[in-house]
């Protein structure tokens, strides 16, 4: 369907023309006109899929031709609120839209002012906005439409307590919709608490189909040792146009960002230690492509959605499956295709295999050969070189090509022919990654290793 068929107010119809929107996708197409009717809504889908416009173009075209006045939308973290509130403000710009991301980290002053001074759409998250309606700040505000983007992961982060709270403050006769990627217990008891009937639609199944085939998976079984070899060669041999490197804590974020700027990368690094303006101004330079590498914790990077990741990078193995499709998610949205790379050590890859079998991904082993320069250092210390110099037959044409050489001064010509060396390469000097069958045997090897110990520890037991 084009966006004309939904029969929105002109000025919407302009704005979403500027934004280059032709096409509904799945989710907007069958989440439109169920929102149009007024209707509560559980929509599955993940993020990329175009929920954000699927919610936002029927609420703006109700306030639009004056069917409501105010709406809210909640989201998980402060990136996803600001990236949401930006798409609501442009999408209805013509309309004369206002929009206010409301979060914690800045004073409350502006935020009440624009509130209460009849801001039309809302989005917060869940904690600054709990904060509010229990402290009586913004009593007036009653919104007829509102919307739990993201439901999964503000589960996942423990926000359900302060979501059931909030609803507790709004007016029960609303129109809600509820976005999530997928459905956990927990996620379907509070649906079936806030929302009257609601419809459900689906694409998840759809999306995922697609995420499988334009994702690429690799990953590369290195020593510990290897790591940060294995990251800056994968980055200077990889097409990246913008890449996310995830990292598992805090200080592992500050010390790769750390490296890689000394080795030349346009990198920045993203964590909940940084102060809420630095995080904003690191996205939205990285939105920009004035940064090409985010290194991020998982948390920092929930809800970022940025166009054109080429490449995720997993510098360490996540935790869980849930959080391996969350950070390969970053890449591959909208049907582009992308490409996850995860490093991992022997010891880590059964716990690679587990996430493999758990999330159904097709994942490719690979290694990489790597061509070293030779530098001075190394030329000075090979065996014996000395020997080799003083006792090397000359050559015939040596001579001939240093007397072609006479107009140079000696000293610039020794300088030169010692520099011609140094920028030669030698041949497939090393390798990042074992191949298949080396991973076996080390696997063999450490089964092996963990039978005798596991053997060892019942016989002192016994004793």
């Amino acid at each position: 369907m084009t966006f004309n068929e939904f029969s929105f107010h002109k000025e919407l119809l302009k704005g979403i023309k500027i934004a280059g929107f032709r096409e509904a996708s799945p989710i907007q197409e069958m989440a439109i006109p169920i929102i149009a009717k007024g209707e509560d809504l559980v929509g599955q889908a993940h993020t990329g899929t175009g929920k954000t416009a699927a919610f936002g173009l029927p609420l703006i075209n109700k306030i639009a031709n004056k069917e409501i006045e105010r709406a809210l939308v909640i989201t998980p973290t402060r990136e996803l609120a600001t990236q949401v509130s930006d798409e609501l403000y442009h999408l209805g710009r013509f309309c004369g839209i206002r929009t206010i991301t409301v979060y914690g980290g800045v004073g409350y002053g502006r935020q009440i002012a624009l509130i209460n001074k009849g801001v039309q759409v809302v989005v917060a998250t869940p904690g600054r906005l709990k904060d509010l309606y229990k402290k009586g700040k913004i009593d007036a505000f009653n919104p007829e439409i509102v919307v739990l983007d993201e439901a999964d992961e503000m589960l996942d982060m423990g926000f359900l307590e302060e979501i059931k709270e909030i609803f507790e403050y709004i007016p029960q006769n609303r129109q809600t919709l509820l976005f999530s990627a997928t459905m956990p217990d927990p996620i379907k008891e509070l649906a079936n608490n806030i929302l009257t009937q609601p419809q459900f639609i689906s694409v998840v199944g759809q999306d995922e189909s697609t995420t499988n085939n334009v994702i690429e998976q690799y990953y590369y079984v290195i020593n510990e040792a290897q790591r940060d070899k294995a990251i800056v060669t994968l980055l200077e041999t990889e097409k990246i146009k913008k890449c996310i490197v995830f990292c598992r804590m805090k200080r592992e974020v500050d010390r790769l960002t750390e490296h890689l700027q000394a080795m030349g990368f346009n990198a920045s690094g993203l964590h909940g230690d940084l102060e809420q303006l630095e995080r904003e101004t690191i996205v939205k330079a990285y939105r920009r492509g004035e940064t090409q590498i985010m290194v991020a914790t998982d948390v920092a990077a929930r809800g970022l959605d940025v166009k054109d990741v080429s490449h995720v990078f997993n510098y360490h193995i996540p935790f869980d499956p849930q959080s391996y499709v969350h950070r390969i998610g970053r890449t591959g949205r909208a049907g582009k295709s992308g490409k996850a790379i995860t490093l991992v050590s022997t010891e880590e890859f059964r716990e690679l295999q587990r996430i493999q079998k758990e999330v159904g991904a097709e994942m490719k082993l690979a290694t990489i050969h790597i061509e070293d320069e030779m530098d001075l250092e190394e030329v000075m210390n090979f065996d014996s070189l000395e020997t080799m110099v003083r006792e090397v037959e000359v050559n015939d044409k040596a001579i001939d090509f240093i007397d072609s050489m006479e107009d140079m001064d000696y000293h610039e010509f020794v300088e030169r022919v010692v520099s011609i060396l140094l920028q030669q390469k030698t041949s497939a000097s090393g390798q990042i990654g074992f191949d298949e069958n080396t991973v076996i045997g080390m696997l063999d090897e450490f089964e092996g290793e963990q039978k005798v110990a596991r053997q060892n520890n019942r016989k002192r037991k016994r004793r």
